[in-house]
């Protein structure tokens, strides 16, 4: 899976777009993290916000998704990943 990363909000925030056109299942997504254990704390069909691993995370239904606060583009890209190939 192909990526580009965008810092965000000064930043303290790394946004992972995914290279492919992709359309997430938003309620599927939601069954997996609430499977991890996750708060969600919105969602609706284009983007889900919930709390993970220390980080507030956005995942939108277009292949993106956005780590608060994060500053490492590696692992920005590998949880992307995670989240996205479980979907």
């Amino acid at each position: 899976m192909k990526f580009t990363t965008a810092r965000l909000c000064g930043g303290k925030a790394l946004m992972a777009v995914s290279a492919d056109v992709m359309d997430i299942d938003m309620d599927k997504a939601e069954a997996y993290v609430k499977g991890l254990g996750c708060r969600v704390s919105s969602k609706d069909d284009m983007m889900m916000i919930f709390d993970w691993n220390g980080m507030e995370v956005t995942w939108y239904s277009q292949g993106k998704v956005m780590f608060f606060p994060l500053e490492d583009k590696s692992l920005c890209i590998k949880y992307a990943t995670e989240f996205l190939e479980a979907v």
